[in-house]
């Protein structure tokens, strides 16, 4: 699995490098090359550190091939996933093997509880629909929501959430529309969105099929608020003219920080992509980061970089400076950020409120 004498690390990613989610590729190893190249840069492990990436497809399948590659063949300790389905899909194959998973982009509230080899440096999105149903509900007057949402796990979990923080809010949901995986054609989920009358519709998917849900509603006539997650954000959603008006939620990171990590970040991130970070490449660059972090630790006291002394190593570390400042993990593996509630104008971001969770 990796040895403190060794001259280099290797850990793995699975990520959507081809199919409908491949523009979560991009977003995700902008954030994970960067970690790899300021680690290099600044020695911070005996020898140079690399990923192995694998094509998730953004899939459970294909990632339980690329899993099953990246312990057997590659043998690292630690790998990067993303997806709520794909993560639940590996997460045995990392406990059974005791090497470490790293979410970055899946938001599903059930990857809190897939074992201690799991961890999450991204909020959930259970805290993000707890941010969004107060504010749409008793600071916008938004109570009558449709929700439109792939039928997956992790649709099913914002189903879940919904319900739930709705009733507490004292809004409504009065319809449910779910769509299979592979859809994209969504003109027949529109008309049932039109009759439905709601002050609002709750986009629950992502990659191709989440900017084409939002394009045909608009296309056809929906002209009911549209709210999301943090999925959205990723660069051909937000520039989709349909995307006008929307709200979406997601982590708050300060980049405005004057922590180095952060500002190194944010200065070289920008230099070498000529725009500004979002949530998703700080995850990535922060779950790199953490691992080499772990792994210095680990090297200077002479044990070897393995999943079971990262793990041991992490819950002995009360905290890390990763970007965005000084942070700890909970008990069940996961990092607690602020949300943000967004709306997008002209093509730009605008924060309309963030809320703290203890």
């Amino acid at each position: 699995m990796g040895s403190a004498l060794a001259a280099d690390q290797t850990i793995g990613a699975l990520f959507p490098l081809s199919g409908p989610n491949a523009v979560y590729g991009d977003v995700f190893m902008a954030g994970s090359d960067l970690a790899v190249e300021h680690v290099n840069a600044d020695n911070l492990l005996n020898g140079k550190l690399s990923i192995a990436y694998e094509d998730s497809q953004g899939l459970p399948q294909p990632a339980v091939i690329g899993m099953t590659k990246l312990v057997n063949v590659t043998n690292v300790p630690y790998t990067l996933s993303a997806f709520t389905g794909v993560s639940k899909a590996i997460s045995t194959i990392g406990q059974r093997n005791s090497v470490v998973a790293v979410n970055g982009g899946g938001v599903g509230p059930d990857l809190a509880q897939l074992g201690e080899y799991f961890w999450n440096v991204i909020p959930l999105v259970n805290l993000e629909v707890r941010a969004a149903v107060p504010y749409l509900v008793k600071e916008r007057d938004i109570k009558r929501i449709v929700l439109v949402y792939i039928d997956d796990p992790f649709g099913n979990s914002i189903l879940e959430e919904l319900e739930s923080e709705l009733e507490k809010a004292g809004g409504e949901l009065i319809d449910t529309l779910s769509v299979p995986t592979t859809a994209q054609q969504f003109s027949g989920v529109a008309a049932k969105v039109r009759a439905a009358k709601a002050d609002a519709v709750y986009v629950a998917s992502y990659g191709a099929q989440q900017i084409q849900i939002v394009k045909q509603l608009r296309d056809n006539g929906v002209d009911s608020l549209l709210v999301t997650y943090s999925g959205y954000a990723v660069p051909d959603a937000i520039a989709l003219p349909e995307s006008e008006g929307m709200i979406f939620t997601g982590q708050s990171v300060d980049f405005t920080s004057e922590d180095p990590v952060t500002q190194r970040f944010v200065k070289d991130f920008t230099a070498k992509h000529n725009r500004e970070p979002n949530a998703y490449n700080v995850n990535y660059y922060n779950a790199t980061r953490l691992f080499a972090l772990l792994a210095q630790a680990l090297e200077a006291e002479g044990k070897d970089v393995t999943g079971e002394n990262l793990l041991k190593k992490r819950l002995e570390t009360p905290s890390f400076d990763l970007v965005g400042g000084t942070v700890s993990f909970q008990e069940n593996g996961t990092l607690l950020f602020p949300i943000k509630i967004n709306t997008l104008k002209a093509g730009k971001t605008e924060t309309l409120k963030t809320v703290t969770f203890n």
